[in-house]
């Protein structure tokens, strides 16, 4: 079978209650993305990132997984490693579904991080500015997400995986976000991959993609996913 790179967005996990940027009642609506998503904004004032993130970690860990990561799941199961799978999403649904090796290029959620010596690890539900590192002890725990301004994770084996890919999917996702915007005209141009966008409109980069289904997640996800399974078999 030939070598798959799909990278999912904030659509993905709407449909499970997790908003997406662009929800006029949800919890972004509600800060300022400069004082709770940037460096800066964690500086200043630590205590009301952390009420930020808390709130985001207790709503995506009452979510569950839709029909759309189940799908990727099967597909994985069926591809094996020849399944690169890139999130842009720091809620771990992917994982509760069945998928195995998922990389968060925004970090994640469910994990802490030091400012100051940089160890990771599991983040408890609730989490406060003097918490202490685990590793340094020094009171500088921060969530493990990419803020604003700071480089994405996971890049080097990102573009590894897209310079050798038959197939590049984006699902969910804007793809307006640097560097996340340019992962197809990679695929295209270097690997000459065949690229397919999944999204409830089309994106804003004309002839970018070879192959569009539209539609909400739950449903066109799925329905891709059964007909790319029956034609590979």
């Amino acid at each position: 079978m030939e070598r798959v790179v799909i990278l999912t967005g904030a659509g993905v996990s709407a449909e499970s209650g997790l908003g997406t940027f662009r929800d006029r009642d949800g919890l972004w609506t509600k800060y300022d993305l400069n004082e709770v998503a940037t460096p800066e904004g964690f500086a200043r004032d630590p205590s009301k990132v952390h009420e930020f993130y808390n709130a985001r970690r207790a709503n995506a860990a009452g979510a569950e997984p839709n029909a759309a990561h189940h799908a990727l799941a099967r597909l994985g199961q069926a591809l094996g490693d020849r399944l690169f799978l890139v999130t842009q999403n720091v809620d771990d649904l992917h994982e509760r579904a069945g998928s195995l090796g998922v990389v968060h290029m925004h970090g994640r959620l469910d994990r802490a991080r030091c400012a100051a010596c940089g160890e990771t690890w599991a983040a408890p539900m609730a989490m406060h500015h003097a918490d202490p590192c685990p590793c340094c002890g020094r009171p500088a725990t921060r969530p493990d997400i990419v803020w604003f301004g700071e480089d994405v994770q996971w890049m080097e084996e990102i573009e590894t995986a897209l310079a050798s890919c038959q197939l590049f999917v984006s699902i969910g996702t804007s793809g307006t976000v640097w560097p996340a915007s340019g992962f197809v005209a990679r695929a295209s141009f270097y690997a000459r991959a065949r690229t397919m966008e999944i999204n409830l409109e089309p994106t804003g980069v004309p002839g970018a993609f070879t192959d569009r289904r539209l539609g909400p997640a739950s449903e066109a996800v799925p329905a891709w996913v059964e007909e790319y399974l029956s034609r590979a078999g």
